[in-house]
């Protein structure tokens, strides 16, 4: 038996939104939109649940989320706030798990908790079931010390492993908790589909689909060769849709990024040549990204012009993207809202940060009926509107 280990996920409620709801109690309950105004080109950052019920999505221009929302209310972001926020919450944290915390984003980290639960080896299946179930109080100490100092709410899920805890603060959202057993991860995962899984993304899941694999249980019981479809990360996937994952916490750095930048032959200001430019850097980086199963929430573009001065502008979205399509038009609009193309360029290059682990799944599609009804799901009762 491998090592019992128990991670914590811990995930922001809707958090910029919910910052700004929490600052303003007129908004609660109302679709509050974090973005450009509705009138002006410009991108939305994040959106209340409120909103989100209308389709509002991270990255969607505002002028859609207008017209799909029109009773919606538009927001400037202040990312200072939500920096220090996030301090905040870290801080209250990192007071429970000590320094076994892996922020993956100003919203978003992974716990291990472990060595305060054991007493000691922990060698079988039933031992470590229970060492889980004894995390749920110390997750419920969590949550009730981020509402009562910093008035928002926080999902958590409890694994085994940072696979299932993220699958599993992904569900019952806002203000849940979710236990995850050892001894019924499987079950757990057979009814989800097969994007679900870690690094899971369109492509590969199409790829799947032409297999006839289209949830967990479909792969879990596929019983020829994988690599025809996802090469040699076959193994590693089969090993994921039974709940394996031996990744560590990652406690190095907590700033990563993936980049490419141009140097140009000749200084340029010709706009199908830059657009060109920032298509191929888009496709660079979203394919490294999705090798690397992340997405990010927070591109950037840097130019340099012919006195070597340079500048770059970003932009921060709630929910993560890898889709080279929507790093392309974010880094158009930074260029464009900037105007930072006002003389010939030397360089240009694009950016993403805020890099966190890959989950495609709409987290808020309702489960399927079974689940609700499984005895290997813990879940809180208590809700809130942000």
């Amino acid at each position: 038996m491998a090592a019992a280990r128990v991670i914590f996920h811990l995930d922001m409620d809707a958090f910029y939104a919910s910052v700004e709801q929490r600052d303003h109690p007129e908004w609660q309950g109302k679709p509050v939109i974090v973005g450009s105004p509705p009138d002006r080109r410009g991108v939305v950052c994040a959106a209340s649940y409120e909103a989100r019920k209308f389709g509002i999505r991270s990255a969607m221009p505002s002028m859609t989320a207008g017209r799909l929302c029109p009773d919606g209310i538009f927001v400037r972001p202040r990312m200072d706030t939500y920096r220090e926020e996030s301090r905040e919450i870290m801080r209250i944290v990192a007071s429970f798990a000590g320094e076994l915390v892996q922020q993956v984003s100003v919203d978003e980290a992974y716990l291990e908790v472990t060595g305060q639960l054991a007493e000691g080896e922990v060698e079988s299946t039933q031992a470590h079931d229970a060492l889980l179930t004894r995390a749920v109080p110390l997750a419920e100490k969590i949550k009730a010390a981020i509402r009562e100092a910093r008035g928002l709410t926080a999902t958590v899920g409890i694994a085994p492993n940072k696979l299932l805890a993220k699958i599993a603060s992904s569900n019952f959202k806002p203000d849940g908790l979710t236990l995850v057993l050892e001894s019924d991860k499987r079950v757990f995962l057979r009814p989800l589909p097969v994007g679900a899984l870690h690094g899971v993304g369109k492509v590969t899941e199409q790829a799947l689909h032409k297999a006839g694999i289209r949830t967990v249980a479909d792969l879990q019981a596929y019983p020829g060769d994988l690599r025809p479809y996802v090469g040699s990360w076959a193994a590693e996937l089969k090993k994921m849709a039974f709940g394996e994952d031996d990744r560590a916490l990652e406690l190095g750095d907590d700033v990563k990024s993936i980049s490419s930048e141009n140097t140009f032959l000749r200084d340029t200001a010709h706009r199908p040549t830059l657009r060109d430019c920032l298509r191929e850097q888009a496709d660079e980086i979203s394919t490294r990204m999705q090798k690397r199963r992340l997405a990010a929430r927070t591109v950037q573009v840097k130019v340099r012009y012919s006195d070597f001065t340079t500048l770059t502008r970003q932009i921060s979205v709630e929910e993560p993207i890898s889709d080279k399509a929507m790093i392309y038009r974010l880094s158009c609009w930074l260029l464009a809202r900037h105007q930072l193309v006002k003389r010939p360029l030397r360089l240009l290059g694009v950016g993403t940060s805020g890099l966190v682990d890959v989950i495609t799944w709409d987290t808020q599609l309702p489960l399927p009926l079974e689940w609700s009804s499984s005895p290997q799901l813990r879940r809180s009762t208590s809700k809130t509107s942000a």
